[in-house]
């Protein structure tokens, strides 16, 4: 459980407008709309084939979207390659971190960025920034002049995510990053997305892990057969909501998920910064009943489930 953060307004660095993508007859994305502020984590959230992915290798610059526009700091712009994404600022950390087992941490933080002092590398200077940086992020690495083959799972996401900020990039893309990790790993990568908000960074989370989600995002967008399926704020919202989103037990992919204008967005609640929810707040939610009705005939309690009928739970005494 996070700890109450200070309110201050935010500005929009990232917004997606109806973007639509496909792979021949596939309709990968359609009409999906998302954003994300500074100092923000977003939970991009979905079953597999909900199409967070693509919209991610979108955003990455792998995949030009085939409709929708993009703005970057509310001037529209282009992503045709990862060169272009990490020119405005947007650095995406994949699942398979993409490190070089065999080289160190200080090489593999600035493996294609290094600084040289004439004509050879300035080692002494890039130890210093390294240290630098990782005492920013709080990490836990003993050394940073040993091979990454040695290091735990979640002192190698460290490695990666300190690579990713070199350049300074406004948004920062996470995709699983505690998949496959420990409970004390996944508790050190949950507070390095923490520094990253601290930091002013836009984070943009992708995990299936609703206690991770929960624990550390402000915003929750929901994505379902390629479309949005609910924008959620954490502080109203529990993994029971979440998961019936995911799953279809609620359906808004009907509604537009239009973004709030790009302006200062204020905090409306002690400690969090999150925009007002877009669906409708008369719309009772189906997957949570009021009250459990009692069936006459047996004195079962019957559970309404949302679109599939009835359950009956047995009596007491086991007769249904």
């Amino acid at each position: 459980m996070t700890h109450p953060r200070t309110g201050r307004s935010r500005e929009r660095v990232l917004t997606m407008r109806g973007i639509g993508k496909r792979f021949g007859a596939v309709k990968a994305l359609t009409d999906v709309d998302f954003w994300v502020n500074e100092g923000e984590v977003v939970a991009l959230v979905g079953d597999n084939g909900a199409g967070k992915s693509t919209l991610v290798k979108v955003l990455a610059g792998v995949h030009p979207p085939d409709a929708g526009t993009i703005e970057f700091d509310g001037e529209p712009v282009d992503i045709d390659s990862p060169a272009d994404a990490q020119d405005l600022g947007i650095e995406t950390i994949f699942q398979d971190l993409a490190l070089c087992d065999n080289l160190d941490v200080v090489a593999n933080l600035w493996l294609g960025r290094e600084l040289r002092d004439g004509a050879t590398l300035d080692e002494v200077d890039m130890e210093q920034r390294t240290w630098t940086l990782l005492r920013e992020l709080s990490a836990k690495i003993p050394s940073v002049r040993v091979p990454v083959a040695s290091l735990s799972g979640g002192q190698r996401q460290t490695v990666a995510i300190a690579r990713s900020l070199i350049g300074e990039p406004r948004v920062v893309i996470l995709d699983e990053p505690t998949a496959a990790l420990g409970v004390a790993q996944t508790a050190e990568v949950l507070n390095l997305i923490e520094r990253l908000r601290e930091r002013g960074h836009g984070v943009i989370l992708i995990s299936h892990n609703m206690a991770d989600v929960l624990a550390v995002a402000d915003r929750v967008v929901v994505l379902r057969l390629g479309r949005n399926n609910g924008v959620y704020n954490v502080a109203d919202v529990t993994s029971e909501t979440l998961i019936a989103a995911i799953t279809g037990a609620v359906d808004h992919s009907g509604a537009r998920w239009t973004p709030p204008a790009a302006t200062p967005v204020p905090s409306t609640a002690p400690g969090r910064v999150r925009p007002a929810p877009a669906a409708d707040p008369s719309a009772a939610d189906p997957a949570v009943p009021e009250e459990a009705p009692v069936d006459g005939d047996t004195g079962g309690t019957v559970i309404r489930m949302p679109r599939t009928g009835s359950r009956r739970l047995p009596r007491e005494d086991g007769r249904r």
